[in-house]
């Protein structure tokens, strides 16, 4: 059965860095784009970054342009969100996704159907 485990999640002081890992597993199975998103209770889904399969390109919302970094080890199949200069309105469920179909990166939703089941980010002010 293929799986996205998110973990790292946890509360932070503004301006403060934290790490976000996704660990995929499954017989067989290789995470082809991969993304992470966000989404607050009430609130859309939105795109945080996303990374192609072999690493060389990436996407990044606006928001986190210049504050986060993503990586990928496709050996151990996993990825990570670097979070760095956090912000309040960084606070939100953060989940991983990667799809078995596209190695390019996207930041639409459409583009991914497995997802992890989400880690807690929260900063304080």
């Amino acid at each position: 059965q293929v799986q996205l485990v998110e973990s790292g999640g946890g509360v932070v002081q503004a301006g403060d860095s934290l790490r976000l890992s996704c660990a995929a597993s499954g017989r067989s199975f290789t995470p082809l784009a991969m993304a992470w998103f966000r989404q607050a209770p009430g609130s859309e889904r939105e795109s945080v970054a996303a990374i192609s399969f072999m690493g060389a390109n990436t996407y990044f919302a606006d928001s986190v342009k210049g504050r986060f970094t993503i990586s990928r080890d496709n050996d151990k199949k996993t990825m990570v969100l670097q979070m760095n200069s956090a912000k309040p309105e960084d606070t939100d469920i953060y989940y991983c996704a990667t799809t078995k179909t596209t190695i390019n990166a996207s930041g639409s939703c459409r583009s991914y159907e497995i997802w992890g089941q989400g880690s807690q980010v929260t900063v304080s002010s």
